[in-house]
């Protein structure tokens, strides 16, 4: 048993001692302090034109991107024309009133823009939105 230095009592300390749950907390901050970016990195890397003006759309099930080099993505997996108008009918037919999501890179010709639109539209889906990011 522990005793006070001072005083003659042998009386046991009854104080919390703190510190140790300090040093716990402490190490705990720090695992989340360099874990968070590697979980927030985002996983596609998309460079969007930039606006003045756009409103916010809602998270689809149909959300397409459009990389620098042109190849498409689809719900974040590899994809293709042929794949994105099956999928957008597929879709269309359980969810009429569902909107595509169409993230282009800014260096993206406009002519790949417009194939992808006409993709999406040809699967029956009759909305669209192009993301952007805010100036």
């Amino acid at each position: 048993m522990a005793s006070k230095i001072t005083g003659d009592n042998d009386e046991p300390i009854a104080d919390i001692n703190i510190v140790p749950f300090v040093d716990i907390i402490l190490v705990v901050l720090i695992i989340f302090m360099v874990t968070t970016p590697l979980i927030m990195k985002p996983s596609i890397a998309v460079n969007l034109p930039k606006s003045g003006t756009g409103d916010d759309t809602t998270p689809s099930e149909l959300a397409i991107s459009i990389l620098k080099d042109g190849s498409l993505l689809l719900n974040g997996k590899p994809s293709d024309e042929a794949s994105i108008t099956s999928y957008s009918q597929g879709v269309s037919q359980t969810k009429p009133d569902i909107q595509a999501i169409i993230s282009a890179d800014k260096d993206v010709p406009h002519g790949r823009v417009v194939a992808v639109i006409d993709s999406v539209k040809g699967g029956g889906v009759k909305k669209f939105a192009i993301t952007i990011d805010k100036k």
